[in-house]
């Protein structure tokens, strides 16, 4: 599914199996606390992600992964 926003669309359905696969490593390994909300950090970066150009779900995720845990060890 398509969503318009503004001049830019994006692919709700990438962007909720990336959320879903980052969230899931990110809350086993606990960098991310359990629960059934959804974690906005996480969810704005994979945004930024795919609007950069990365649409595999797959290295979407792991990038965001990754990213995310960069700043954690350096905040």
């Amino acid at each position: 599914m398509l969503i318009e926003r503004g001049l830019r669309v994006m692919n709700v359905d990438t962007i909720g199996k990336s959320y879903d696969i980052a969230a899931n490593y990110l809350r086993r390994t606990g960098a991310i606390p359990d629960g059934t909300s959804t974690h906005d950090p996480l969810l704005e970066l994979i945004v930024r992600l795919f609007q950069r150009g990365e649409t595999h779900p797959i290295r979407l995720a792991n990038k965001a992964i990754s990213n995310f845990e960069s700043a954690k060890i350096a905040a």
